[in-house]
């Protein structure tokens, strides 16, 4: 299969005046967002669809994208969430036997804009030097798209979970199957609080034998008492957790009245609902090849991320117990809370795409569940 890429002049205009031109792909017209990097040699369509990137403009380091072509069976949602694509090169060539589309023709019919033929390399050590920013795509005179990214508003502050939840509960029982083999029932019943969750996170639920209901990110903390559920998890989800304070007052109800375990977004925000503090990375951490580090065990994980935000370690001190580090910043990975047992981790142990070394966090969930109904 073969794809054609359109020879349209166009742009990336960051905030602070740095301009890159390479050719129009995807979509026709201007986006804007936080211009952001994850450095997965693989899983494009996996980011392309994880709503934790809503908002942002996501730029590929490997060097091409889009040789296997896009399927129907790794979208992490229904559709692409974030705002703008960037790659070094479109694969002009498709091919692999699960393929039913060229990425070219996903991003058009996606309505995403995107930006092939610019140097990667230099526009990620870039982002790494000054940090994540605004900016915009598009193919009009980039004095004014600068203009305009200047303009834009910048991710701190910002609630997204609004634009990504559910916006009706509903269950889940499709397992990881034929990548993964299903437990038998546990009889355990976990309600997905949806800020933002990925498809094979609620595989990783149903495949340690639990029944999963997914609701809404504004279900108050009494409906969620209310469907009886053995533990809450706390999904991951885009935007400045701090902003999210409907989100941290129902998960301060719910500390102490059943197990909780999250992830990414999840984490911080119940981080802020123990009292703890969060703050903006300078440019995130986002990839399949995050090393982090297990404090109980000594063992070295190597994770899949995607987070532009952190919590603070001092703030812990005298409420949680820091579990997890990264090795390269020696930033917060994991905790848990002394009183209660509350956990959360700052990484994907669902791992989509990207290495399952993390797998036996969706254990740990289901060992906490079996012990409070013990």
């Amino acid at each position: 299969m073969h794809t054609t890429t359109p020879a349209r002049p166009a742009h990336l205009a960051l905030a602070d005046g740095t301009v890159f031109t390479g050719i129009s792909v995807g979509a026709e017209g201007e986006t804007s967002g936080e211009a952001v990097f994850t450095t997965g040699m693989t899983g494009y369509q996996e980011v392309l669809t994880d709503p934790s990137y809503c908002g942002q403009i996501v730029t590929m380091t490997a060097p091409q994208i889009g040789n296997t072509g896009v399927n129907d069976e790794d979208p992490e949602t229904s559709h692409p969430y974030l705002s703008g694509f960037i790659m070094r090169e479109l694969s002009p060539v498709v091919s692999n036997w699960r393929s039913n589309s060229s990425l070219h023709d996903y991003l058009v019919k996606h309505n995403i804009v995107g930006l092939a033929n610019i140097d990667t390399r230099t526009l990620t050590r870039h982002i790494r030097d000054h940090g994540a920013q605004t900016g915009v795509i598009g193919t009009g005179d980039p004095a004014a798209l600068v203009a305009k990214a200047k303009a834009a508003p910048s991710m701190e502050g910002l609630d997204l979970t609004g634009n990504v939840t559910t916006k009706e509960r509903y269950a889940w029982s499709e397992s990881g199957a034929p990548w993964t083999t299903a437990q038998q029932d546990t009889g355990l019943h976990v309600v997905a609080v949806d800020f933002g969750v990925k498809r094979n996170i609620l595989r990783c639920l149903v495949d340690v034998g639990c029944k999963v209901t997914v609701v809404p990110a504004r279900t108050s903390a009494a409906d969620i008492l209310a469907l009886k559920p053995s533990g809450v998890f706390l999904s991951n989800g885009p935007g400045d957790p701090a902003a999210a304070t409907y989100a941290i007052e129902t998960i301060q109800q719910l500390v102490g009245k059943t197990p909780l375990f999250g992830i990414c977004l999840g984490h911080q925000l119940l981080a802020l609902a123990l009292g703890c503090k969060t703050y903006k990375l300078k440019f995130g951490h986002r990839g399949l090849n995050q090393p982090v580090k297990d404090l109980s065990t000594g063992r070295i994980e190597i994770t899949t991320q995607n987070h532009g935000f952190c919590v603070d370690v001092e703030s812990m001190a005298g409420k949680c117990t820091m579990t997890h580090v990264h090795l390269n910043d020696g930033t917060c990975q994991g905790f848990e809370h002394t009183e209660t047992g509350a956990f959360a981790v700052q990484y994907h142990p669902e791992a989509a795409a990207g290495p399952h070394d993390s797998r036996y966090l969706f254990e740990r969930f289901v060992e906490r569940m079996n012990a409070a109904r013990a």
